[in-house]
């Protein structure tokens, strides 16, 4: 028998930081599309330390339940898989840096997904119009409105 594919995907901070425990405007159905795929063994989720180093800066301004935070945390280290990005990506996120966009995480995790075959789910328009702009690959780019409509269904 021959097995499917499975659709690799490294997730921006957004989608990661309800698993912490913060509320994110309108990712619910998102979220739902991305556990109903990863429930079906369709596709694989990735992160990165950076994700995690954004998310914790975005949670150290609330006011925060300590062991939501924690079961979050282990909730994505056991169940989605730690990239760590190389100094080529992070040489190339330095370069797009310098053409003027200025989250630098952004980049970084753009960079790991367009060197490695990942997609890159966002919601970022801003990144996605700088891409456009400089001439970027945008084929890793999974933007969020045309994922949760490709996948809905599912």
């Amino acid at each position: 028998m021959r097995s499917l594919k499975k659709i690799k995907i490294l997730l921006d901070s957004t989608y990661l930081l309800p698993i912490l425990g913060v509320e994110v405007v309108d990712v619910r159905s998102v979220l739902i599309v991305l556990k109903k795929l990863y429930d079906k063994d369709i596709a694989i989720y990735y992160y990165t330390p950076l994700n995690i180093f954004e998310a914790l800066g975005v949670i150290s301004k609330t006011n925060y339940d300590y062991s939501i935070v924690a079961k979050g945390l282990k909730a994505i280290t056991e169940n989605f898989i730690e990239i760590t990005p190389s100094p080529e990506e992070y040489l190339y996120a330095l370069e797009l840096k310098k053409k003027g966009f200025k989250d630098l995480i952004d980049l970084i995790l753009y960079s790991v997904s367009l060197k490695r075959n990942i997609f890159f789910l966002t919601r970022d328009e801003t990144l996605i119009d700088f891409i456009k702009r400089n001439n970027g690959e945008l084929r890793y780019i999974l933007f969020e409105k045309d994922f949760f409509n490709k996948y809905k269904d599912i």
